[in-house]
């Protein structure tokens, strides 16, 4: 259009000149602005309409958005509420099945338990109310039997282990008492369901029971189970215990016995030693104070003991120098140590040694009772009570063999100090006596 519009111009103006050329431009002008400008309304008409129209769709999409959203929040709301409902069931299924599973333990125990009395429960049927109404009645009538005393046929053993047929008492389902041949008293497990005569004198109540009689006083053994056998418990005696520690318990036993022996002739030893010292040095004084030394010397060698030979030494030598004098005096009371002091260090080592033993008694009985262990495991104590009686009887015996061998070896020892400087003290009075009656 441009393009035409500029052709006529340049035609106009050719043709034309110029003024007939402005004329013509302008008409032209202002033809294309009318056409423009009714261009423009047009345009504006059209985008109110589109307007309007998208403003219409937007409004309507907004309501359907919102319509939406209501409508997934509705069965979101409705999802939640039935997953809380599924849940429920499922726990409600859980704890029917935990319930059930209860009932169906309960009915079991309930089974295993009567059946020993003859009732039976029917553990394959699901009605429970019907199951459980028939073992408490089941229940109710044993109970009824168990708790009354009741003489039924059958066998138990004696103490001597023979098996013999009679009469059993039972006093509910806890004490039992057999009547059979010239044995009658009460019964206690044996094992396996089995009962044997309890030694223990009961003969009385077994008779008065079975004659439907109420004794005032009656000898029972009262028990839980008949399965597990109860044995007679014995009475410990010294010989048992030491037994009871194996080889290293009489080890610790005879060394006990040795130091006994030795500190029994210490005793006699250190008494002869330490024999009328006081009444020896007396006299020897006495004779002293009156220079007679003859007489003083056989006073000595008329007595016994240590102190006398310490005198004695000292007399025969009186009239050496001082220096000397306690020279042989100390030489003599030297000569008197390996008397005063026979078997004291032995019944030191054997206080020291003793609790050593008992210590390897202890671990010898610990490794016997790992073993034992290892090899039947911690079912039954009774395997294990050997290594540990060892363990533990060895260290006892130690120390009942340590203690007073050591206390007492010690008192000994201060005994020999003591009679040692009682030689002393009366061989120094002697001279310092001597001495003072010769100046």
């Amino acid at each position: 259009m441009k393009k035409t519009l500029l052709s006529l111009i340049l035609g106009a103006t050719v043709l034309f000149g110029a003024d007939a050329a402005n004329s013509q431009l302008e008409a032209a002008y202002q033809k294309e602005f009318a056409f423009l400008k009714a261009q423009k309304r047009e345009l504006e008409k059209r985008y109110e309409e589109t307007k309007t129209q998208h403003s219409d769709k937007l409004a309507a999409a907004k309501a359907e958005i919102d319509r939406l959203q209501q409508q997934m929040l509705l069965r979101t709301s409705k999802s939640e509420m039935l997953s809380e409902q599924l849940l429920e069931a499922e726990r409600s299924e859980q704890d029917v099945q935990d319930n059930s599973a209860v009932l169906d333990g309960v009915i079991m125990q309930a089974a295993t338990s009567l059946e020993p009395y003859g009732a039976k429960v029917d553990t394959e049927s699901k009605a429970y109310d019907a199951v459980i109404a028939g073992i408490f009645r089941d229940g109710v009538k044993t109970l009824d039997t168990l708790s009354s005393i009741r003489t039924e046929s059958g066998s138990f053993f004696l103490t001597d282990g023979t098996k013999i047929d009679g009469q059993i008492v039972k006093i509910g389902n806890v004490a039992s008492y057999g009547i059979g041949g010239n044995a009658a008293g009460a019964l206690a497990p044996a094992g396996n369901g089995l009962l044997k005569l309890w030694d223990a004198d009961a003969a009385a109540t077994a008779n008065a029971v079975a004659q439907g009689k109420h004794p005032e006083t009656i000898g029972v053994f009262l028990y839980e189970s008949l399965n597990n056998a109860v044995e007679q418990a014995k009475e410990k005696t010294v010989l048992s215990v030491i037994q009871s520690g194996g080889m290293i318990a009489w080890v610790i036993v005879v060394l006990g016995g040795v130091a006994a022996l030795l500190i029994a002739l210490r005793v006699l030893f250190l008494n002869r030693a330490n024999a009328r010292t006081r009444s020896v040095t007396d006299a020897v004084i006495a004779k002293v104070k009156s220079r007679d030394m003859a007489s003083a010397l056989e006073a000595c060698q008329s007595e016994q003991g240590a102190t006398a030979r310490v005198l004695a030494a000292t007399i025969r030598n009186i009239d050496r120098d001082r220096e000397h004098l306690d020279d042989i005096i100390a030489e003599s009371i030297l000569h008197e140590n390996g008397f005063l002091d026979r078997f004291g260090s032995v019944i030191l080592v054997i206080a020291a040694v003793a609790p050593l033993l008992g210590l390897l008694g202890t671990v010898t009985g610990m490794i016997s009772t790992f073993d034992v262990i290892t090899e039947f495991g911690t079912g039954d104590p009774k395997l294990l009570s050997g290594g540990i009686s060892e363990a533990l009887v060895t260290t006892e015996l130690g120390l009942i063999v340590a203690i007073p061998a050591l206390l007492v070896g010690n008192l000994l020892s201060g005994w020999a100090e003591r009679i040692k400087d009682h030689m002393e003290q009366a061989a120094l009075r002697v001279s310092n006596v001597y001495i003072a009656a010769r100046g």
